[in-house]
């Protein structure tokens, strides 16, 4: 429609078409004054202004990104509300809303899925080693059961690298220097070789020292970073620009000491980053992405979007498993100390394929198709007789699981009139496991399982103005069910999420504020909460859980004068008795009707403030920032060893832009160096668990070098 049209965003497009350099300057001026940027999303399979789409989202640009000290992943949550994003042995745990993952299993999903370049990367070991060099960062809230990936009933999580331009070389290079000895590289460089090709190549070197000192005999410095990393993507098209090819490559390899685990009641020190191990400590992850993404304009009115993507992906880890210095090895059987040694393997293969409607005409659609196979080779082992080095298993588990997922789905929306804009959306999705037990404590044999599902989503946006939307929508997730490596266990069931929500977008003051906000009700069936058995892992779905909350994020620009702030209410709790198995207690006990659900903190808050000062020719910015993320548990059993209490960090920089070309940045993070609790470790087979402690406070300066 021409109102939609008119908009900014139909002006980004013709940047992009033009192959033009997207600047602030480009898009955020009114009368000369600096205004918001237009924010630009692709979670319905199409670029869309944000302030369109009736999702409940965070969305970060590249710049964003770089201002608001979005290091890595976890930095998420200290600028996005009703995310919780936790660190657990070789994982990422994502939860949104209260929903998505609390335990490892290779044979269960997350709740959340992640996706970078339009690849999902379907399993939360390998989704944290490529946040570097980021064009943007979608961070959607509630199930996405239409067009995202294998499914997902909390939310999903879209990060985007920069696009190669064609006809330029042009490229950057960034260098941290901080506290604990951190140095971090990170590079790209774009060669338009052409009006048709064009390649652009990133890398990243990051490396620091850990936070918590270990004092026990032991080499490793666990909590330590080390990642290397590098990914190239070649652009291709043709003269009419109706064919456009991107291959994509990328390598990771991050290879530390594994985390930093406070031992719980320690009595050697009281220092929650003092640690006392003697075993040989690593966590070795490594792996490589191809992709192959095609996008062609079939007609004026029809285009197809493909891609295929292989993942490799292999962790290989060990641990203290006593978490001490003195815990002797058998014999005799009563003594505890032992070395823990796990490898997993993770091999993908996902092809995707879409067609879309073109234009901006009253009706618009998107149909496609997802299939997704992977096999999952895992060990895990323990060594009681050696407390150092592992040298021989006395415990060994040995599984291999084989996922096959496949999905059929389309969405259309339709401007029923000038302002009302209905949705409708659809996902068959059917999901095949086959669980080998080839050695294992828990028992052997081979189980077979499948699971299907029909979700989706209905709505209504009421365009109000140019500047005002209005959105109401039922919308349902789903994941899938697994086995369990206990034999005896019972397989676990898929879980659904079925969403209630109601918001508005608007954009006020021509455009320089921007406020948008949700309200939500979740009805949260046979959720799957996963725990440990006589330390062996077990997925358990519990009756039902029901969560209400809601989210309100504001924006200011005014002139110099630029600020940000994100609310985030939950209210999560389970909706009918459920008895499950507590890891702490190892044994089954009763959750009752209200108990809170894990990973779900009643507050999360975030605001910032920052003013450019001219001196001359440079701007000087300084920024602070602050984050509030309120009480929440571990599991579904509230005690000393499950609580992550409530925490409030707060960030401060100082940003110097000489030139175009260079900015210089110091920074303090964490800056009245609040200690707090980031992740909470279960006791399992192979290691203790134990409390990981958020970052320290850490400064340091960070120089750009743009060409």
């Amino acid at each position: 429609m021409t109102r939609l049209a008119s908009r900014p965003v139909a002006r980004l497009l013709t940047l992009l078409l033009a192959g033009s350099a997207i600047t602030p300057a480009a898009l955020a001026q009114t009368d000369g004054m600096p205004v918001l940027e237009e924010i630009v999303v692709t979670a319905e399979r199409r670029t869309q202004s944000l302030q369109d789409v009736p999702i409940s989202a965070t969305v970060l640009s590249g710049e964003d990104i770089i201002r608001k000290g979005v290091s890595n992943l976890a930095d998420i949550q200290q600028v996005s509300p009703s995310i919780a994003i936790n660190q657990v042995n070789r994982s990422t745990y994502v939860n949104i809303r209260g929903v998505g993952i609390a335990q490892t299993a290779p044979s269960s999903s997350p709740g959340v899925a992640y996706y970078i370049d339009g690849q999902l990367i379907p399993h939360e070991q390998f989704i944290s080693q490529s946040f570097y060099d980021i064009g943007s960062l979608e961070v959607l809230r509630g199930p996405q059961g239409t067009l995202t990936g294998q499914n997902s009933t909390g939310g999903a999580i879209y990060v985007r690298t920069p696009e190669p331009e064609f006809g330029v070389v042009k490229g950057f290079i960034d260098q941290t220097i901080g506290s604990y000895d951190w140095f971090r590289t990170t590079g790209a460089l774009n060669v338009g070789l052409g009006d048709n090709v064009a390649v652009r190549v990133a890398a990243v070197r990051d490396k620091r020292d850990s936070f918590t000192k270990n004092i026990g005999p032991s080499p490793s410095s666990p909590g330590n970073i080390d990642l290397e990393a590098a990914r190239i993507n070649v652009a291709l098209r043709n003269n009419a620009e109706t064919l456009r090819i991107n291959l994509r490559g990328e390598y990771f390899n991050s290879n530390t000491d594994n985390n930093a685990v406070k031992r719980r009641n320690d009595t050697v020190s009281s220092n929650p980053y003092v640690i006392q191990e003697d075993a040989i400590s690593y966590l070795k992850q490594e792996g490589y992405r191809l992709s192959a993404e095609v996008k062609w304009s079939l007609s004026d009115s029809v285009d197809l979007r493909a891609l295929t993507s292989w993942q490799d992906g292999s962790t290989t880890d060990q641990t203290d498993g006593d978490r001490t210095a003195t815990a002797l090895p058998r014999p005799p059987a009563a003594n505890v100390g032992r070395v823990g040694f796990t490898d997993t393997t993770i091999e993908t293969l996902i092809n995707e394929v879409n067609l879309l409607s073109a234009g901006d005409g009253p009706f618009t659609w998107v149909v496609g198709a997802f299939r997704m196979d992977e096999d999952i080779p895992l060990s895990v082992l323990r060594d009681n007789n050696n407390t150092v080095d592992f040298v021989s298993s006395t415990s060994t588990i040995i599984s291999k699981v084989t996922n096959k997922s496949q999905s059929l789905f389309g969405q259309a929306n339709f401007f029923a009139t000038e302002q009302w804009e209905l949705i409708l959306g659809a996902r068959h999705s059917w999901d095949d496991q086959t669980y080998n037990r080839i050695a294992s404590a828990g028992g052997t044999g081979v189980s077979k399982l499948s699971s299907k599902e029909l979700t989706g989503k209905v709505g209504a946006n009421y365009h109000v103005t140019d500047n005002t939307m209005l959105y109401a929508s039922v919308s349902r997730g789903y994941k899938a069910g697994g086995g369990n490596l206990p034999a005896a266990s019972p397989a676990f069931g898929p879980e659904t999420n079925l969403v209630y929500e109601a918001g508005w977008k608007t954009t006020l003051l021509d455009r320089r504020l921007r406020l948008n906000g949700s309200l939500f009700y979740s009805d949260y069936k046979d959720m799957q909460l996963a725990s440990l058995a006589n330390g062996l892992p077990l997925t358990q779905n519990a009756a039902a859980g029901q969560a209400m909350g809601g989210e309100l994020e504001l924006e200011g620009r005014f002139g110099a004068l630029g600020f940000n702030a994100g609310l985030g209410y939950l209210d999560a709790e389970f909706a009918k008795d459920t008895t499950l198995q507590n890891t702490v207690a190892n044994r089954n006990e009763l959750v009752r009707k209200g108990s809170t659900l894990p990973f779900s903190p009643e507050w999360t808050v975030n605001a910032g403030v920052q003013y450019e000062i001219m001196a001359g020719e440079t701007a000087i910015t300084p920024r602070l920032q602050w984050s509030h993320v309120s009480q929440s548990y571990a599991t579904p059993f509230p005690s000393i060893v499950t609580t992550l209490p409530s925490r409030d960090v707060v960030d401060a920089r100082l940003s110097i832009d000489p030139t175009e070309a260079v900015r210089l940045e110091l920074f303090v993070t964490n800056l009245f160096d609040e200690t707090y609790i980031a992740s909470q470790l279960q006791n399992s087979s192979s290691a203790d668990g134990g409390i990981i402690y958020g970052a320290r406070r850490q400064y340091g300066a960070r120089l750009t070098y743009r060409f």
